[in-house]
């Protein structure tokens, strides 16, 4: 192909490169110089304009494009027709995305004219998806180069559709697991089948938390009708001898893997009985959110036999895990499903490492209480307590004309865990938990606190919610109701990390990516730092 800049006579045929306005003349990038743009470009006195002119055995952007779409459409794949030099791929129905990335990077390697883009492989994709692009860069293409991009890619992209699948549900169950819990944990897995192709539930089996009784159950379940096995352990799978392992193989089965480099996912089981496969479902699968184990369930529901090495090599792309640099978008529905939590603010204590009351103290013009507490305020926490103690007057001054109810804790100087107490005393009954926050952190913000509560809402029967930073578990904290009575053996200035540590497994850590869950300000040099982070946010 010829292209630059050319005498308007030599121009016809060619393709305008560049938009042209001149006089009362409009020409259009990408229009074709015919005789009659010709003879209007001389009369507005145009004597030169950039063209791209095809040369024998080169083909136009559209064609092009086009002809490779074909090529590298596989099954379950519809081809759009080109504009522009671009052709769009879509899914024909709902199903998982097969990209051959081997052949599309040969391709893409064959000349900088020639481009595919796809979606990510193994990706779910709904009917009518938008999967993959052709895009050729210049206005023509030599034809050999386009048939050597197009054998190289001959259906490198394909839909494995979705099949009604029945699936059978074992779940163990221990004493302190709700049924309530397994009940909204069968609720998520309806989901989840229902929107790949249609598969769904078949028998719900409940049994105790035990190999024998699990193992009876896998049998029965292997012998039916159901295409798919999935076990909800009452507790996480954390060795192959463990229980869930354990039963599957009493029962006859085999384990492929335990483990995967997915987080949330990370353990999840896979095995097969009787010709099916069976997965032990991680803990966070009962939630809605992404997980690994979606990437596995998606694949089974497709067809697609899923090995050890398929899913020791989804680490690349496999952390999932929301922190608090890139929330995942809730819908209102979500939201709106959430429980109802309060917010509980500490600002009772002396400040005796500072010398005088922190909470006074003030960063860019407030006073640090008031910060954290219109924070509390701007999240969805609601109703906001306040539990007052040391200068009590002052700090109500402090919070003036905002909408909070102040706890007066006489008991103040014994530590926090008298004020904690007064705090979790005054919530209503009915809210399910409470975001309890400190005083003295000044950075927190709402989106934190109600990142707090987007957790809680997504796992059931969770005790606490704690942010994670640096590896380090941080401040607020959500306390759910289970834990209240528990607050009464607190004592001193522990506040609750007693209890977060008897919760166990129950307590459910959020990644944060902010310091402002770690900085408290309890020394004037805390304050100097929160100050200068405070001026540069």
């Amino acid at each position: 192909m010829k292209f630059g800049p050319m005498p308007v006579e030599d121009a016809l045929g060619g393709v305008l490169a560049h938009a042209l306005r001149q006089g009362g003349l409009s020409l259009r990038k990408g229009a074709i110089i015919g005789a009659d743009e010709v003879a209007r470009l001389r009369a507005a006195g145009v004597a030169e304009i950039v063209v791209a002119l095809a040369e024998p055995g080169d083909l136009g952007e559209d064609i092009a494009a086009e002809r490779l779409a074909r090529a590298v459409a596989g099954s379950g794949v519809r081809v759009e027709a080109p504009f522009t030099g671009r052709s769009n791929l879509f899914a024909e129905g709902a199903g998982v995305l097969i990209v051959d990335a081997s052949l599309i990077d040969r391709a893409n390697a064959v000349d900088e004219a020639v481009t595919i883009a796809t979606l990510p492989a193994m990706r779910s994709v709904a009917a009518g998806e938008m999967i993959a692009t052709i895009k050729m860069i210049p206005f023509a293409v030599p034809g050999r180069l386009l048939d050597e991009a197009a054998s190289i890619a001959a259906g490198a992209v394909r839909i494995a559709p979705y099949r009604a699948l029945t699936v059978d549900v074992v779940s163990t169950m221990l004493p302190a697991l709700k049924p309530s819990v397994v009940d909204k944990t069968l609720s998520a897995l309806a989901g989840r089948l229902d929107r790949l192709g249609g598969s769904r539930i078949g028998r719900d089996l409940r049994v105790p938390h035990e190999i024998a009784a699990l193992s009876g159950a896998l049998a029965a379940a292997a012998s039916g009708d159901a295409g798919l096995i999935v076990v909800f352990g009452a507790s996480a799978i954390t060795d192959r001898r463990d229980v869930v392992p354990a039963a599957i193989e009493a029962a006859g089965g085999r384990l492929e893997h335990l483990g995967m480099p997915v987080d949330p996912g990370n353990l999840l089981l896979l095995g097969e009985l009787g010709g099916k496969p069976v997965v032990g479902a991680p803990g966070c699968a009962r939630s809605p959110r992404e997980n690994g184990f979606d990437w596995v369930l998606q694949r089974l529901c497709a067809g697609l036999q899923v090995t050890r090495d398929d899913i020791q090599r989804m680490g690349v792309g496999g952390l999932l895990m929301e922190i608090f640099s890139r929330p995942q978008p809730r819908s209102p529905a979500e939201k709106a499903a959430h429980p109802d939590v309060a917010g509980v603010v500490l600002a009772a204590g002396r400040s005796t490492r500072m010398g005088a009351n922190k909470l006074l103290a003030e960063i860019g013009g407030q006073p640090v209480i008031r910060r954290v507490v219109e924070a509390v305020l701007a999240s969805r926490a609601a109703p906001v307590f306040v539990v007052t103690g040391h200068e009590r007057e002052a700090v109500a001054e402090a919070l003036a004309g905002l909408p909070v109810r102040l706890v007066d804790n006489p008991a103040f100087a014994s530590g926090m865990a008298s004020s904690l107490k007064a705090g979790l005393a005054a919530i209503p009954e009915g809210c399910a938990g409470a975001a309890v926050a400190l005083g003295d952190m000044p950075l927190v913000t709402a989106a934190i606190v109600n990142r707090l509560l987007d957790a809680f809402g997504d796992h059931p029967g969770a005790a606490a919610i704690v942010p994670v930073s640096d590896g380090r578990r941080a401040n607020p904290v959500l306390l759910a109701r289970s834990l209240f009575g528990d607050v009464e053996a607190l004592t001193g200035d522990m506040g609750a990390r007693p209890l977060l540590e008897s919760a166990g497994d129950r307590v459910v850590e959020v990644i944060v990516a902010d310091d402002a869950v770690l900085l408290d300000v309890d020394t004037p040099e805390a304050l100097a730092t929160a100050r200068s982070l405070a001026e540069r946010g």
